[in-house]
């Protein structure tokens, strides 16, 4: 069985590289793409010497602005940004067929059996940073490596405008050092956990029993004795499956109150519906409510469902707001989606 050479292609800070590309005197100076601080935007991405100041992605606006009183910020093109996408995910099928998109700016690439440059990943690398460089002024950090959680954090590891290359005799010795916050699905609270468990590499992660593991993080701690003994089977997907369909809105002032919420519920189902009608009505499973409050706090509440309806709804923000009972920032609404596998099996004869 041959080993696979995974690639992942990341374009660093990407927004504000397609703005500062086609204006350069935003190069050296504070920039980031995002919302006004009169409408609570939040920080879609900023630039290198915007993140000096500890700026960064998801940021509200309000706080980047106390960060960095002198930062740009622009309201963004998304319309641009999606086109410079198209003609880099374009550089990409150029190189294999093999192309999973995780969002405009980043994929992964399977390129096992492609026979260019010799078969080598690090030449195939190289190859799409300088293409996306001069076709579309864009820089990409690029990363290889047998596996897929592992290609990731390469493209990382010297952004930006990184290459670096995890070759499969590196895999085990790389992967001993690597810190368990580098993980694939390590978040904050699974990392807290690690942490009380005196597990800071993974190398102490390996000395931690797979019992033990599953004990303690239930299916996940299968998926962090693989992680940490660099193993990831995923294969790439050339087809993403939509999972959920959603609308929500960050509010200029709090909701106040309850009956405020309750309010603002049909304008949001409303969009929900459109956003529905627009995907041709897919089957749902499931209906949620997503509640920010004042605090930023945030609370989500699902229930089964197979119909957008306006009641269902209304209890379910009922009881989502009652977790807190304060002002709120942000409503959302959405519906998970009927996975498509299931979908086959309700539809064969009994």
């Amino acid at each position: 069985m041959k080993t696979r050479k995974i690639l992942h292609a990341d374009c660093d800070c990407f927004f504000a590289a397609v703005e500062m590309r086609d204006n350069p005197s935003l190069r050296d100076v504070p920039m980031a793409i995002g919302g006004s601080v009169e409408r609570r935007g939040v920080i879609s991405t900023c630039n290198y010497p915007a993140r000096a100041f500890g700026v960064h992605s998801a940021m509200p606006t309000a706080r980047a602005l106390r960060l960095c009183p002198h930062l740009i910020l622009l309201p963004g093109n998304f319309d641009l940004y999606r086109s410079v996408s198209q003609q880099i995910q374009a550089i990409f099928h150029e190189l294999t067929s093999l192309v999973e998109p995780l969002s405009l700016d980043e994929a992964f690439l399977d390129v096992t059996e492609v026979d260019r440059f010799r078969g080598s990943a690090t030449w195939m690398a190289r190859w799409l940073k300088e293409e996306s460089l001069r076709r579309t002024g864009i820089t990409l950090s690029v990363g290889a490596a047998p596996a897929k959680y592992l290609a990731k954090i390469a493209s990382d590891w010297e952004k930006p405008d990184g290459l670096f290359v995890i070759a499969p005799h590196q895999v085990d010795t790389f992967v001993r050092q690597l810190p368990v916050k580098r993980l694939h699905g390590v978040g904050p609270a699974n990392a807290a956990k690690l942490d009380e468990m005196g597990i800071v590499t993974c190398e102490d992660l390996r000395e931690c029993s797979l019992d033990t593991l599953i004990a303690r993080f239930g299916k996940f701690g299968y998926r962090l004795h693989e992680l940490s003994r660099g193993i990831d089977h995923r294969e790439i997907k050339i087809e993403r499956e939509r999972k959920s369909i959603s609308a929500e809105t960050t509010y200029q002032h709090d909701l106040p109150d309850l009956e405020h919420c309750q309010s603002a519920l049909p304008a949001l189902l409303q969009r929900l519906e459109e956003r529905m009608q627009r995907h041709g009505h897919p089957a749902i499973d499931k209906l949620f409510v997503k509640v920010r409050f004042e605090d930023f706090s945030l609370t989500t509440l699902e229930t089964s469902g197979q119909r957008i309806e306006a009641g269902t709804f209304a209890n379910l923000l009922s009881q989502a707001w009652q977790r807190a009972s304060r002002p709120v920032r942000l409503l959302g609404v959405g519906v998970r989606l009927t996975p498509a596998d299931r979908q086959r099996q309700l539809a064969l004869p009994l």
